[in-house]
């Protein structure tokens, strides 16, 4: 750990991403007895992990403000429970939220002016520690918090930055949302092959293995996606025969699945900023 990261962490809800983001904490070497959890209504599973981590679950007070307030609560409960926990936050505390939707300026209202607060928007493969977080902070937030704020989140994985934080609902659209898309996929996957034929257990074992393993090899290969795709497609073979369905028979920029998948995220960004009240 470095000086940056060397504050009392206060995690307020530990439903799935912030489970997730607290396990990933713990794994990586942050110390329980640094970590402070308010959730009234915690998973069976989150419950086990703060008995056996030792981590202190609190309620409405805790002994002196955090380095880091961490809001992992849904949007819609956000301006209930950040005014809440507002008094918690001491000067130096930095507000990091990873609340879809909810901007800065819609936070910042709960704490007092000039709070240092950083946005985040990670997604579901955090739980193994794959996911992505893009992040973007306001201009109270300091070097030393930034660095803690990344921290945090690189035990859910990758982090990038953003300059603007209008770009946040695209990132949302794109990678928050997307692991959905990747399970749809493989699940109309196993639907097709079981209408082909295959037993329902095996199509199903086909189409996730299928997915997990090409998700793999574009993570592993220095290649883009289009050339992997090139790779598979021999002329006048299987592959290029169902590429011409979902990618259509021209040899242009625009085709069905590249048209839904805009439609998809587009769809995705408005209702995140819709969130945003």
């Amino acid at each position: 750990m470095t000086e940056a990261d060397a504050g009392p962490i206060l995690l307020v809800g530990a439903g799935r991403m912030g489970g997730a983001l607290l396990k990933g904490w713990l794994a990586q070497g942050i110390a329980a007895s640094r970590v402070s959890v308010q959730e009234p209504s915690p998973s069976a599973e989150v419950a086990e992990l703060l008995r056996t981590a030792g981590v202190a679950s609190v309620s409405a007070e805790i002994a002196a403000p955090p380095a880091v307030m961490v809001l992992a609560v849904k949007p819609q409960l956000m301006d209930e429970v950040a005014a809440s926990v507002a008094s918690l936050a001491g000067p130096g505390t930095v507000i990091l939220s990873i609340a879809a939707g909810r901007t800065v300026a819609g936070i910042a209202k709960h704490f007092p002016p000039n709070a240092a607060i950083v946005r985040a928007m990670p997604n579901t493969p955090a739980a193994i520690g794959r996911g992505i977080s893009a992040l973007y902070a306001n201009k109270a937030v300091t070097p030393a918090q930034a660095e803690l704020c990344e921290t945090l989140m690189k035990a859910a994985g990758e982090t990038v930055w953003l300059d603007d934080e209008a770009l946040m609902d695209a990132v949302t659209a794109v990678s928050g949302s997307g692991p959905a898309y990747v399970f749809l996929l493989a699940e109309c996957l196993a639907e097709a092959g079981e209408a082909a034929g295959l037993p329902a257990e095996l199509a199903a074992k086909l189409a996730r293995e299928t997915v997990a393993g090409a998700g793999e090899l574009l993570h592993r290969a220095d290649l883009p996606p289009s050339q992997l795709r090139a790779n598979v497609t021999s002329p006048g073979g299987t592959t290029e025969a169902a590429l011409k369905v979902l990618m259509g028979q021209a040899s242009t920029d625009d085709h069905p699945m590249r048209d839904l998948l805009r439609a998809a995220v587009a769809a995705a960004a408005r209702r995140s900023r819709e969130l945003a009240g």
